[in-house]
């Protein structure tokens, strides 16, 4: 028989209290090893989120501070308070923590970032998102943040030649001397510049990442 999704429902593994062997069919508290059989139930088991694997190649382990068990090896990882969730030991020291940057969507593909099997990166800015979809972000030309809008990397060679296209660009007369205010995504810094229709540069930190707060004026 079809079964509609709404039919279906979600095991909440900490309520679980009896378990059934798949051997001998005995009902039984929770527990590694069968209590009737003395068959190990699962290669990996944890008392606390009544989890059973026999794939112990993922590596996994529990995270106290996560509440979850996690894959790919307690070595491997640490727990940051501030961002509420297991990184790279590479990232130890290395990123701009957000607090509960983990406990949202990925703001491409939506799904919930806390507890996705799919690895993870930590941008600049130290918002996250999935590492593929960071990929496919940079392949379709997007620098910036979908949270945030700050780059996510060093623009600094972009920034220059986007100087000398500015210079190779003669804006006409009538807009010369036009100014205009900026917000730049990257400092937060307001301003106010030269109007150019390539782009606006912020006078604090020199990025392009920039957007106009309003329409272009002649000065007082």
């Amino acid at each position: 028989m079809l079964r509609i999704p709404f039919d279906r429902h979600e095991l909440v593994r900490y309520d679980v209290k009896q378990v059934v062997c798949s051997v001998c069919d005995t009902e039984q508290p929770v527990a590694k090893v069968c209590t009737n059989c003395g068959v190990n139930m699962g290669e990996y088991f944890c008392d606390i989120c009544k989890f059973y694997d026999d794939d112990i190649e993922k590596g996994q382990f529990h995270c106290d501070d996560c509440g979850i068990c996690r894959v790919g090896g307690r070595e491997n990882f640490f727990h940051c308070k501030k961002c509420g969730s297991c990184y790279s030991t590479d990232l130890r020291g290395n990123h701009l923590c957000v607090e509960n940057s983990m406990k949202h969507h990925c703001p491409i593909c939506y799904e919930y970032l806390f507890d996705s099997l799919k690895d993870t990166t930590v941008m600049k800015c130290g918002h996250t998102m999935h590492c593929e979809c960071y990929s496919e972000m940079i392949k379709r030309d997007k620098y910036c943040c979908p949270i945030c809008s700050k780059s996510v990397m060093d623009m600094s060679k972009t920034w220059k030649r986007i100087d000398e296209e500015i210079e190779e660009t003669v804006m006409p007369e009538d807009y010369q001397s036009r100014k205009v205010w900026i917000l730049c995504n990257d400092c937060n810094d307001t301003t106010e510049v030269y109007f150019h229709i390539i782009g606006q540069k912020c006078s604090h930190c020199k990025s392009y990442n920039t957007r106009t707060i309003a329409p272009p004026v002649l000065p007082q």
